[in-house]
């Protein structure tokens, strides 16, 4: 029965490491990157390309995915040009007349464009185009903390060393909270004998995303033990899977989640 068990628990490190590595042939430049596509040929364009490294520096997961409402899923956001010029969506930022950092933040679509406008529609419509970005990844990554394999920015670090600050409201659109008093850090036991446990720290994530990310859509319950998952689960982009190895750091980062000694 033990020699059973350590062979499903080997086989089912294989099969997560392999899912690992078949996603993670990526260049740190396309990393988290998103194509949306759902009505750009109807309308004659080329699909959108998110960079989630540019638009993470500046705001929080948060406010993008709760109070803007983009959904977690690519595609599953029905964005329309009809809806981000009526200010949702892209629409919310990129109207011509918010400020980022004492600048105007380009409007995204619009009415009757001019041969002007539409060069400008290239922007964010440039899958499959040669276009010059006004963010170059390279320089944009050069100051920031670096880790892992694919030396990744680390986040985390860029954060805590004041590096960037994300916007966690958008007035007009995010409503007033009260500061939440985040659970302090806990352990979850690891189901294998050789695997340390996972440290989980609440403060991390609710900076980035609040409570509503996670609950109750990723993590039905809120209290531990209860939602139950494995590895596999996980590299297949269920609960921790749908940001790690997507948009977070990536699964074979191991020691950052299980960072608690073997006892």
């Amino acid at each position: 029965m033990r020699l059973l068990k350590a062979f499903l628990i080997g086989l089912m490190f294989v099969l997560c490491a392999d899912m690992v590595a078949a996603r993670r042939m990526i260049k740190p430049s396309e990393y988290g990157s998103v194509t949306i596509r759902s009505f750009s040929h109807q309308a004659g364009l080329a699909p959108v390309r998110f960079d989630h490294w540019l638009h993470r520096s500046l705001y929080t997961c948060r406010l993008c995915h709760v109070d803007i409402g983009f959904a977690m899923e690519a595609n599953a956001t029905r964005i329309t040009a009809d809806a981000n010029i009526k200010g949702f969506y892209c629409g919310s930022c990129h109207d011509g007349t918010r400020l980022h950092d004492k600048k105007i933040i380009f409007a995204s679509c619009s009415v009757n464009a001019t041969p002007e406008e539409r060069m400008r529609c290239s922007r964010c419509h440039s899958v499959g185009k040669n276009v010059q970005k006004e963010y170059n990844y390279a320089s944009f990554a050069e100051k920031l903390p670096k880790g892992g394999m694919e030396e990744l920015i680390d986040w985390e670090k860029a954060e805590a060393r004041g590096l960037i600050h994300p916007v966690d409201f958008l007035i007009g659109v995010s409503m007033q909270r009260q500061p939440l008093n985040a659970q302090k850090d806990f352990s979850i036991t690891s189901r294998s004998t050789w695997m340390p446990d996972i440290i989980f720290s609440h403060k991390k994530h609710v900076m980035w995303n609040g409570c509503e990310v996670c609950h109750p859509d990723i993590f039905p319950s809120v209290k531990k033990g209860v939602v139950k998952y494995s590895m596999l689960q996980i590299a297949n982009g269920q609960y921790c899977g749908l940001c790690h190895d997507r948009v977070a750091f990536p699964l074979n980062e191991c020691d950052k989640c299980h960072a608690n000694p073997v006892q």
